[in-house]
């Protein structure tokens, strides 16, 4: 199914006066005819016609159609396709023609489309009082946007995550979005979570040894948290992939929450904190290591003291100590002798 554009003229507003000056002449009809009462026949007949008008004169205002801009109706004929309008206008169409959005009255969080065009009709039957919800079979052409809320997924280490995904998306195809789904918003928040399960395990949280997260048997630094961008154009593709033939585009996809699970994230803040502080200490080491090595370097060239491996050892160890040491040194002045 493939969409195509009714073709009809912007004629809504003549068709509107046509109706009006139709039931002015019925009035006048029906006046006339009642003055003409003396001739049964005539004023029989400019009675008879306006009330024909009076009772069937608003069938053709079932034909109007009002479009705004970035808005579409999809129209039908007996259950026949008949094409989509897309221009912003005052329309009249066949007045059997009906309206279908199977999607009109479902609300998708923070989608701009369905926070309003609501109406409520208070209904009487039967003694009994009830409402009844009318929504507006338009089809929205506008960028809208999809936050699918915060799921809990493990990653590639099988380590739980929850993350949180915001779509914008919009309706390219009105026909296939009408006609190939059932529900084109559902459908579309269905394939948002599909789609984020099958992206997510491929990455761990954080850079890990030996991942392969792009398939080509090379392990990389690839991860959630640092491949935020690479993750989220990945998830785009993968769900205008799968929403292709509900005529849907998916114009960006972005990561709007991520952190690890609940139940495991002290544990893995634990685990952060330790390896930040071994890379901490393992750059201190390799600071002090250097420091030692141009003391004894510099002091071998001025020829300040000659030492022995032992003293050498010793020297060391003290000045490891003080470089690697969380605490400030607390010198010990020897006043004798060097040994």
């Amino acid at each position: 199914m493939s969409e195509k554009i009714y073709t009809t003229k912007k004629y809504g507003l003549f068709v509107l006066i046509g109706v009006l000056a139709a039931y002015v002449l019925a009035f006048f009809a029906v006046f006339i005819g009642a003055a003409l009462s003396d001739y049964a026949f005539i004023g029989g007949f400019f009675v008879f016609v306006g009330i024909v008008i009076f009772l069937f004169g608003w069938f053709p205002l079932l034909g109007l159609k009002v479009l705004k801009p970035q808005e579409a109706l999809v129209l039908t004929l007996f259950g026949n396709y008949k094409g989509t309008i897309r221009e912003p206008g005052f329309y009249f169409v066949n007045p059997f023609c009906t309206a279908v959005n199977p999607a009109a009255g479902t609300r998708l969080a923070q989608s701009g489309e369905t926070s309003a065009k609501q109406d409520t009709l208070n209904v009487n039957l039967s003694g009994t009082t009830g409402n009844v919800n009318v929504y507006s079979k338009k089809i929205s052409l506008k960028a809208m946007t999809l936050n699918n809320g915060r799921q809990k997924i493990n990653d590639c280490l099988g380590n739980p995550v929850e993350i949180g995904i915001a779509v914008i998306w919009k309706v390219t195809d009105t026909a296939k979005a009408v006609f190939n789904v059932d529900n084109y918003k559902e459908y579309l928040s269905l394939q948002c979570d599909s789609a984020l399960r099958n992206i997510v395990r491929i990455y761990p949280y954080d850079v890990a040894n030996d991942i392969d997260t792009t398939g080509d048997g090379q392990a990389d630094e690839g991860s959630l948290r640092g491949s935020a961008e690479v993750v989220a154009e990945r998830i785009k593709n993968e769900i205008q992939s799968k929403v292709m033939d509900a005529g849907l585009e998916i114009i960006e996809a972005r990561i709007t929450y991520l952190a690890y699970a609940p139940e495991i994230a002290s544990v893995m803040l634990q685990r952060q904190q330790a390896s930040a502080i071994i890379d901490a200490r393992k750059m201190i080491v390799d600071g002090a290591v250097g420091m030692v090595e141009m003391a004894l370097e510099r002091l071998n060239e001025k020829d300040i003291v000659n030492l022995d491996e032992e003293r050498k050892a010793a020297m060391v160890s003290n000045l490891l100590v003080v470089l690697c040491g969380n605490h400030d040194a607390q010198p010990v002045v020897n006043s004798g002798s060097l040994y």
